[in-house]
Order: C-alpha cells, then structure tokens, then sequence
C-alpha cells in the first residue's frame, strides 16, 4: 500500500509571542483603580469603560512592545508590498472572576485582533477559537484533530500575547482557579495604500 500525505492549506495564523517588559507599580495601581472604579458589566465579566486604554501615557512603552508584535505579525503572515502601517486602533482591559467567563464573539471593523495576559494561572485560564467554516454534513468524531474539529482551545500564562484575524469567533470558558483573570484586548487597522493602480483596487486609507 502506497503512503499517503496529507497537507492542510490555508490555515488561519495565531501568533503566539510574549512581552519583554515587567509591569511598574505605577501601571498595576492605574489597572487596580481601573478594576475598582470605571468598568462595566459585559456578557459574563467586567471591561473597562475606557475603550482606548493604551492612549494612557502610563502605557506608552507597552504600546511601543505592542506595536512591534502587530508589524511583525504583518510582515510574518500578510508579507504584503503595500505600503502600510497597521495601528491599534481600539484597546480595552478585561477582568474575569472565579466563574465568570467571555462570551463568543468577533471583533468587528478591525483586521487583526490581540490580547495581552497581564494575571492569569496557566493551569486553568485559556482561549477557545471556533472554525467559521460552514459544515455541510455533521459527522460523529471518534478522534478530534486540526481537520475534524470546530474549536480549539489554548492555555494561556502572563505575559503571554495572541493576534489573531479579527473574523475568528472566540470566548472564555467558566473562569476555574482562584485569581483574577485580567486581559489587555485589542483591534487593529492600516494607514497607507492598499491593492493595485493596475489591478483596479486601488485604496488610500
């Protein structure tokens, strides 16, 4: 019997990396007051009201480090000739309690989203994504892997950092574990050209 090969085509690109920088007492105290005093409650657990949290000066050099991770992702994954530089254009701070969770959702009007794990225990806390894929006929699975399944979590610890295509569904589960769960989301765009004169999809943002 001939071997086989099989060879998974366009995947969708998760970026895993960390950052290289340890948190003030200045910034923890501005998260802590943030915690305490101007957030909200969203579907399962808390955000911040301020929707553009890394415009703050007291974050100034995380959102340098941020930037470096988006320009690499780009380079790495959209390897475009175009002349852009992708932005962040909204950021907010998530807080999870024991039992509380996310809820699945997108981010829309972005192109490539992230989170930043400021506290998180890598025995409980994680992030599940959903396919998008539409299934045409539901099969019973004996045995899941990357071609067969419709979700797939990943453990995350502090300092972690994943950007991800804005389009992808993802949540939290129920929180386990007895610390506070807190998470720096973002979205992203680009400035500059896009597309082609000749190709007649030429865009100036």
């Amino acid at each position: 019997m001939n071997e086989s090969t099989i060879i998974g085509i366009f995947p969708t690109p998760i970026y895993f990396s960390k950052i290289n920088i340890n948190f003030t007492t200045e910034e923890l105290s501005f998260i802590d007051e943030i915690k305490k005093f101007n957030c909200y409650e969203n579907e399962g657990n808390f955000t911040s009201n301020d929707t553009y949290i890394l415009n703050n000066i007291i974050f100034k050099n995380l959102k340098k480090q941020l930037d470096l991770k988006i320009k690499d992702y780009f380079d790495k994954v959209i390897c475009t000739e175009n002349n852009i530089i992708p932005h962040i254009t909204q950021s907010w701070l998530n807080f999870t309690r024991t039992n509380q969770f996310h809820h699945r959702h997108q981010h829309f009007n972005s192109l490539v989203s992230g989170v930043l794990y400021i506290n998180c225990d890598e025995k409980f806390d994680n992030i599940k994504f959903f396919s998008n894929k539409y299934e045409m006929i539901k099969f019973k699975v004996k045995e899941y892997n990357i071609f067969n399944s419709t979700g797939w979590t990943f453990p995350v610890k502090t300092g972690d950092i994943i950007l991800f295509p804005s389009y992808l569904s993802h949540e939290v589960s129920i929180k386990q574990g007895n610390n506070l769960r807190i998470s720096l989301a973002f979205n992203t765009f680009v400035k500059g050209e896009v597309g082609g004169e000749k190709q007649l999809d030429k865009l100036f943002l």
